[in-house]
């Protein structure tokens, strides 16, 4: 009965461990399919400018790239606190955009900026044109967030962004399931060193391998405590007989 009892449990241990690390090849999978996405995005057409203005699906449209044209809305722009740029702690810089021929708004990642340290509540001179204004940019999810203790910041200063409370505190036709990042040449007073996106394949394939790795070990031990014994003993019974 002993002998049952192990064995089951092993059996059970094995089959746990191989659909958890089959469960992080398909993992690696999906992520290496999103990055293939990405690429295509980067690499393919511009999507229209209607797509954004017409309410498109954001998961249509994510990772393309897009020229757009509107009106920037500079009063409320947001300093997001505590980015980094060349090893530089600083702002990334977001702005309204007003979409061209349409009350429709899209939030605009469009650079980073340093701070001053010394008067931590000043803000930084972007050059915004009060004009007509043209950007390309990758469509993107909104804003990540950071850890943020306690109730979330508001003001032109803010540790994260969420888009829905924007919506509602400034009165905008905001999207709120998407951004753009503003791509190109630093200006404005602004840099686009954008960090590279990490989809984390590697962490799956490694920790795919050492789900494998166990069950190895496992059915290992499994053979070497409880069935070597078993061949050892008939053998010795057959050599006696």
């Amino acid at each position: 009965m002993r002998w049952l009892l192990i064995a089951i449990t092993a059996c059970l241990a094995t089959a746990l461990t191989v659909s958890l690390g089959f469960w992080q090849l398909r993992r690696a999978a999906q992520k290496e399919a999103l990055a293939a996405q990405m690429a295509a995005g980067a690499s393919g057409p511009s999507v229209a400018s209607s797509s954004v203005i017409t309410g498109k699906a954001s998961e249509q449209l994510l990772h393309q790239m897009v020229n757009l044209r509107g009106q920037w809305v500079v009063d409320k722009t947001v300093y997001l606190d505590n980015r980094q740029m060349q090893a530089k702690a600083g702002f990334y810089v977001l702005t309204p955009l007003r979409l061209e021929g349409s009350d429709a708004v899209v939030m605009v990642q469009r650079g980073w900026i340093p701070r001053n340290f010394v008067e931590r509540d000043r803000l930084p001179e972007v050059q915004t044109t009060s004009g007509p204004a043209e950007i390309t940019g990758r469509i993107a999810l909104p804003p990540s967030k950071l850890y943020e203790p306690g109730a979330a910041s508001t003001g032109p200063i803010r540790q994260n962004l969420d888009l829905q409370q924007f919506q509602k505190e400034s009165g905008l036709a905001l999207r709120t399931d998407l951004s753009i990042v503003q791509i190109g040449a630093a200006s404005e007073g602004l840099l686009r060193e954008w960090p590279a996106i990490n989809i984390g394949v590697e962490k799956h394939y490694g920790y795919a391998v050492q789900w494998f790795a166990l069950t190895a070990l496992i059915v290992g031990l499994f053979v070497w405590f409880q069935l070597r014994p078993l061949f050892v003993s008939s053998k010795d019974s057959s050599t006696h007989v």
